[in-house]
């Protein structure tokens, strides 16, 4: 199964699901941002990719604008090469509005991430040609005031489908691209690589996500996340 059918179907499945309260808004990109996804798998999506980075879900200035995982702006038009037409989603929220590739704001975690990318690989193909960055969940929730509300702090029972769907398209996904490494982006999303890719052949690891919130990133993350990748036995990054 390709990435992009991959893709297409996760983004039918979380489109029907509903929550209630704390949850206000959600954003679906797979939806409205479909165009500069598909893009993204296209490009750089074909197998094999020795590493698979999984991130958690869409950031409001990242992924929620361009459809890109960690996609920061900049990173996704000027250094991959990708930028597209952006609809709006359902029910947006005035204090996240959707700009697409026109949004001025930058998001901290996409800067490092593909910084990062950027200063070890130089050019976008280097990178992918041993990477590839992917979402767990492509779904942004969001409270009435429009703060962002992870998936792990979902009811169970809400919790419970849209971890099913994901479940089982991260599976789809690493089985497409046969990695050696499979890297949660954050301690959340290793943990539902170890439940989802149960009896795989894949080496499942952590780094430190890279979002200002987490102290341990604003002291360095970059050197960090270069010895938390040589201590999975990721050493030769260029």
């Amino acid at each position: 199964m390709t990435l992009e059918r991959i893709a297409a179907e996760l983004a039918r499945e979380v489109e029907g699901l509903r929550f209630g309260p704390p949850v206000a808004h959600v954003y679906n990109p797979l939806a409205y941002a479909w165009e500069p996804h598909r893009r993204y798998l296209q490009r750089y999506g074909t197998p094999p990719r020795e590493i698979v980075l999984v991130g958690m879900n869409p950031g409001p200035w990242g992924m929620a604008q361009t459809g890109v995982p960690f996609g920061e702006i900049t990173a996704v038009r000027d250094w991959m090469g990708i930028a597209a037409p952006v609809g709006q989603p359902r029910h947006p929220h005035p204090k996240r509005p959707v700009l697409g590739f026109a949004c001025t704001r930058r998001e901290v975690s996409g800067q490092r991430l593909w910084g990062w990318a950027r200063k070890a690989f130089g050019s976008a193909e280097g990178f992918f040609e041993r990477f590839f960055v992917a979402n767990y969940c492509p779904l942004m929730f969001m409270g009435v005031g429009g703060q962002n509300l992870t998936p792990d702090k979902l009811k169970a029972a809400e919790a419970r489908p849209v971890f099913e769907a994901c479940d089982r398209a991260l599976r789809r996904t690493v089985a497409a691209l046969r990695p050696r490494h499979v890297i949660g982006v954050g301690r959340f999303a290793a943990d539902r690589a170890r439940a989802s890719l149960e009896g795989l052949t894949v080496q499942i690891g952590a780094i430190t996500h890279p979002s200002p919130a987490n102290p341990k990133a604003n002291r360095g993350w970059e050197p960090l996340v270069r010895r938390e990748l040589a201590a999975l036995g990721i050493r030769s990054l260029n």
